[in-house]
């Protein structure tokens, strides 16, 4: 990479982790915390205000890319984080569990996902875009690792409002790095091609991509409903929940450092498709503890297999839509798939509330893995795309 891709590539990345650790740090404890509301005693209501987030973002994530075309991609940036921040922000002062489903919503209007991943591919090479791409989706695993381990924590320290209080701070701290940090975008922004959207929704691989991502955090964020009550029934306090955390997530990290030799012996789609079935396992799994008395052994285990799955997952397919996405319709492709993958937040708060409410934890599991072996079966057919020419000398 050139000096200008290096800097392109970690600013943008630190401003999805900047955006993502703020979301992500509410997880782990929000489904515990928000039965403190009124309102709090409906564990539907508790999903859906988990996964709206994801509706209104996935509403709203096409013309917000669609707007960075035109007005600019910085200023559009900008402009969706101080959203972001503004119902983060409601969200620390909500009293009710309804107040604070508002500002949940309000949030993931700030929309600004397909912007800031056009924004780097219009300051990026195609040689060095996957690259580029695999270290923003690196670093939104990595946010998710972080928080886990943060959150039981932070949320001692200062309880869910302040938690929501940190989130919109970080955003504010994200415009400082999109104005100062992040090169000068390029004059003219080229609209893609007529046709280019439907050119994304016909084309197979992106489809297989786009059902995936959406897959991957709808079981996400639905696992989330379930795991942290899983560990207080297993013994451990909420507050020490990060001595499963940490040691899950640092392992998973040391064996995802292994992806990208085995994508350049070819081995990307055998990889890929294992880590789909990793997580289905999990899910099975899971739904086995879930009839008896979890133990604290067996739900480390567990999560550290999810997390070598989620991070490899999370990392790789931002990089395959830039990759065999058609560069006149990259944007679009952009733009689908941070819809999809927002869509699968909504979903899978909403579906994780009403399914835990409705058949308790054995039926969010089998929920679960069922839509990982559809995944799996959608995503079987996928041909790896081949490696773009890189330069002989790269950084």
């Amino acid at each position: 990479m050139t000096p200008t891709e290096r800097r392109a590539s970690g600013s943008l990345a630190s401003i999805f982790a900047l955006r993502m650790l703020g979301l992500f740090l509410v997880l782990p404890v929000f489904a515990l915390e928000a039965r403190k509301y009124p309102g709090g005693d409906d564990p539907a209501l508790i999903g859906l205000a988990m996964g709206i987030y994801g509706l209104t973002q996935g509403m709203l994530q096409i013309p917000f890319g669609m707007a960075s075309d035109r007005f600019g991609r910085k200023r559009v940036i900008v402009l969706g984080l101080l959203v972001f921040a503004l119902g983060s922000a409601m969200a620390g002062m909500a009293d009710t569990l309804s107040q604070l489903l508002m500002g949940r919503a309000l949030q993931g209007a700030g929309a600004v996902s397909a912007a800031v991943t056009a924004l780097l591919a219009d300051l990026t090479r195609d040689n060095v875009r996957t690259k580029a791409m695999a270290l923003v989706g690196g670093s939104i695993g990595l946010m998710f690792a972080l928080s886990l381990v943060l959150s039981p924590l932070l949320a001692a320290w200062i309880g869910l409002s302040g938690l929501f209080t940190l989130t919109a701070v970080l955003a504010v701290m994200g415009c400082a790095v999109v104005i100062w940090a992040v090169p000068a975008e390029p004059v003219v922004h080229k609209d893609a091609a007529r046709g280019g959207l439907r050119q994304v929704l016909a084309n197979p691989a992106l489809f297989r991509l786009n059902v995936g991502v959406f897959v991957l955090h709808a079981v996400q964020l639905a696992m989330w409903v379930a795991i942290p009550a899983f560990l207080v029934q297993a013994g451990l306090p909420k507050n020490d929940h990060w001595e499963i955390y940490l040691p899950a997530v640092l392992a998973s990290f040391v064996v995802m450092g292994g992806v990208f030799p085995m994508e350049r012996r070819g081995y990307l789609r055998g990889v890929f498709l294992s880590a789909i079935g990793l997580i289905a396992l999990v899910q099975v799994a899971l739904l086995w503890v879930s009839s008896g008395a979890p133990s604290i052994t067996s739900l480390a285990v567990l999560l550290f297999v999810f997390f070598c799955g989620f991070n490899v997952l999370e990392a790789t397919q931002p990089s395959l839509v830039s990759r065999i996405a058609p560069a006149s319709s990259r944007g679009a492709a952009m733009g689908v798939y941070n819809t999809l993958q927002s869509l699968g937040f909504f979903a899978g708060g909403l579906m994780g509330g009403q399914l835990v409410k409705s058949y308790g934890t054995q039926g969010l599991f089998l929920s679960c893995a069922a839509l990982m072996v559809l995944w799996l079966v959608v995503a079987w057919p996928m041909v790896a795309p081949a490696r773009p020419v890189t330069t002989p000398k790269t950084a």
